[in-house]
């Protein structure tokens, strides 16, 4: 149908449509017949649920929130290491890390009844060296990738392997003299 076969139809039709406003009751009857029928119980249902639904909507939005900021805050902290610096302070810090690792779990297999005191002092020693790291991690931040705070931080990585070195040193001696404690007294 064109635009003027349509102008036409409503130009005969003019007086015909229906413009009787409805029944007093007419919404009354109507929701009878829904009733009847159980659908105004269904809406009834769906409007107890959204008003369930809407705080837990909610507290779901909110923990999204702060899962998102929560990760945003770890990626921040993480940018703000030696890796950030340049490529060669990337392998710099991977190599010191790697390292690191390697010395710990040499000394979680040393782990004994007699170098327990040894290596729980060295482990918060540990915890020391790293807490200073991150306050250096803040000092990179703000300083600008300052050389100082560069070097500073090398130099913690450097102070940690060596404390594990030492650890390990240390352990090795107290094997070594329990080992001859036991044959000094295996032979008298």
């Amino acid at each position: 149908m064109n635009k003027d076969s349509l102008d036409q139809l409503f130009k005969r039709l003019e007086n015909n449509f229906d413009v009787e406003e409805p029944s007093a009751n007419h919404k009354q009857q109507f929701l009878n017949k829904l009733n009847k029928n159980g659908a105004l119980q269904l809406t009834k249902d769906s409007k107890q649920r959204r008003r369930l639904l809407k705080p837990l909507i909610g507290v779901a939005a909110s923990f999204a929130l702060l899962i998102t900021l929560f990760i945003g805050y770890q990626q921040n902290e993480m940018s703000n290491d030696l890796a950030s610096v340049s490529p060669k302070m990337a392998e710099t810090q991977d190599f010191f890390a790697t390292t690191i690792a390697e010395e710990l779990s040499k000394i979680e297999k040393e782990s004994s009844p007699e170098t327990r005191a040894l290596i729980e002092d060295t482990m918060q020693r540990m915890k020391a060296l790293e807490t200073e790291y991150k306050s250096l991690k803040i000092d990179l931040a703000e300083s600008g990738d300052d050389n100082r705070v560069i070097y500073a931080m090398i130099s913690n990585f450097q102070n940690r392997i060596d404390l594990l070195q030492n650890a390990l040193q240390q352990i090795n001696t107290i094997k070594q003299f329990k080992n001859l404690n036991n044959e000094t007294s295996t032979t008298i």
